[in-house]
């Protein structure tokens, strides 16, 4: 009986490291390397294995990328995992592995077969790191928003105005408006839009929730 043979695509806006893990993936007899490209929109199929090469358009999208990715395969990640790109946001995003740009060739094959597996893989240099990010309080953030700030990033999330956030944490809108302004330049995003899906993916909005239903 023939061994399972598991399809692969690469992800990646720089050509010489997609080549690298495409050298990895061939010198494999378990993998098949379908598809490498610059971009996740780019794949048209389904696959046991994508490999995501982050950032790809800038930390603030990664989760959007990698959800994208995990909507066809199980994505194996590699990143520097430069803030506000966390392990937890990145795993809550759908990635099924984590890696560096450091992570040794024999850890990277293990991850690569394991991810592709179906299995969850953390490169052992990212071990510490998502200890301490879930070790980290509940109401610490790892963007640097202060608890007013991530406060008011979670009504802003359930669709309150600036007004009505100003009534319920007694506080001036001209104020609100300001930590509103803090929290799109900390988290590098544009519009409301995007303060509600990096809440959701930085947990705070199901803090919210929980709080509420206490």
């Amino acid at each position: 009986m023939e061994a399972d043979v598991f399809t692969a695509a690469i992800v990646g806006e720089q050509p010489v490291p997609r080549a690298g893990m495409e050298k990895l993936i061939s010198e494999d007899p378990a993998l098949h390397m379908v598809a490498s490209v610059e971009a996740v929109e780019r794949l048209d199929d389904r696959y046991d294995l994508v490999v995501l090469d982050l950032p790809l358009a800038g930390p603030a999208t990664a989760p959007e990328v990698i959800a994208a990715a995990a909507r066809i395969g199980q994505p194996l990640v590699c990143s520097s995992w430069e803030q506000p790109l966390t392990l937890l946001s990145a795993i809550r995003a759908g990635a099924r592995g984590a890696i560096t740009r450091h992570t040794e060739q024999a850890a990277v094959r293990e991850a690569l077969r394991t991810v592709a597996q179906g299995g969850f893989y953390l490169c052992s240099r990212l071990v510490g790191r998502f200890q301490a990010e879930l070790a980290r309080p509940l109401d610490e953030d790892p963007n640097g928003l202060a608890p007013r700030e991530i406060e008011t990033l979670r009504w802003i999330a359930i669709g309150l105005t600036h007004a009505q956030i100003a009534t319920r944490m007694g506080l001036s809108p001209a104020t609100v408006n300001t930590y509103a302004k803090r929290i799109r330049a900390k988290l590098n995003v544009r519009n409301k839009a995007e303060l509600t899906r990096m809440a959701i993916e930085l947990g705070h909005l199901a803090q919210h929730r929980r709080y509420q239903a206490a």
